[in-house]
């Protein structure tokens, strides 16, 4: 069966390991600062997954733009809030810092469920880390459409 691949066109993303291009293209990319929280928790996801070292200069550099939104849903009989999405919005790009070239202009996001419970404290806690899961989300799929991008055709 692994024989076959090749004959269909399929190349594994990340082939040559290490050395291979979409690995060199990823941490070749500086991330600088995005503004709040969210933005801090993207951007520390980002440099974990993209594997930049931070040395020197790099070859790319990723501008994002983040949109927060938490709003109420699901009102109850008394008229308080029973549930709320927390909604993170990414729109990215991709420019060759040599050029200042914009090789890459996309969005990302993703979405999330949150209950809204008598306990105040249980409720933040529970936004707080509804942004956490978002904000990897979010980095997830900024890499993957990266890799897409940097891999050799």
């Amino acid at each position: 069966m692994a024989f076959a691949l090749p004959a269909c066109g399929l190349q594994p993303l990340y082939a040559g390991g290490g050395d291979g291009a979409v690995v060199r293209g990823l941490a070749d990319i500086e991330v600088p600062a995005i503004e709040g929280r969210a933005g801090w928790l993207v951007r520390n996801a980002l440099i974990d997954r993209l594997g930049t070292s931070g040395q020197g200069s790099a070859r790319y550099r990723l501008d994002i733009v983040l949109d927060d939104q938490l709003e109420g849903l699901g009102l109850l009989t008394d008229e308080t809030i029973g549930r709320e999405r927390r909604t993170l919005r990414a729109r990215y790009q991709l420019v060759d810092v040599a050029s200042d070239t914009v090789l890459l202009d996309a969005t990302a996001g993703s979405d999330a469920g949150i209950d809204v419970v008598s306990s105040e404290y249980a409720t933040v806690a529970a936004e707080e880390r509804a942004l956490e899961n978002l904000a990897l989300e979010v980095a997830d799929r900024i890499v993957t459409r990266l890799s897409l991008e940097l891999r050799e055709p």
